[in-house]
């Protein structure tokens, strides 16, 4: 089986977000797979998708501090800065994180650990709607 769709999350402060049962409320299909890969895209590229702690909300402020802290904002001799002085600094988080996740599928579940959840790094101070293309790949009960 292949399905794709468009995931669209609704907007966030600069941060890091927890979006794991968004992502999954857009794919009731995960249901039906009985063992698959579901692959996610983010179409953007001033916010990041990662796989991390989902339980202690502290993990994800000390993500943003740190970030904050390896490629801080206002600094000087950036040249691309049109949208803004989070502009160029939201572009290098993402590449440092990545756009993209290769989650396995076993029995209609994501296979995350018992401490994981996919975050959703934003990293523009208003980053808008973010939309992600869930490619799932696999075979059917």
């Amino acid at each position: 089986m292949w399905q794709q769709t468009i995931i669209t999350l609704r907007p966030r402060p600069r941060g890091f977000h927890l979006v794991t049962d968004e992502l999954l409320a857009g794919l009731p299909e995960l249901a039906s797979c009985r063992v698959g890969l579901l692959h996610l895209w983010l179409r953007h590229t001033s916010a990041s998708l990662t796989v991390n702690e989902n339980a202690d909300p502290a993990v994800r402020r000390d993500f943003e501090r740190f970030f904050n802290r390896l490629v801080p904002q206002g600094e000087r001799g950036y040249e691309h800065d049109d949208e803004g002085p989070d502009d160029l600094p939201a572009h290098f988080k993402a590449s440092l994180l990545g756009c993209q996740l290769s989650l396995p599928v076993n029995a209609g579940r994501l296979q995350l650990g018992t401490w994981q959840g996919v975050y959703l790094g934003e990293h523009r101070d208003h980053g808008g709607v973010r939309q992600v293309v869930a490619t799932l790949h696999g075979e059917g009960f």
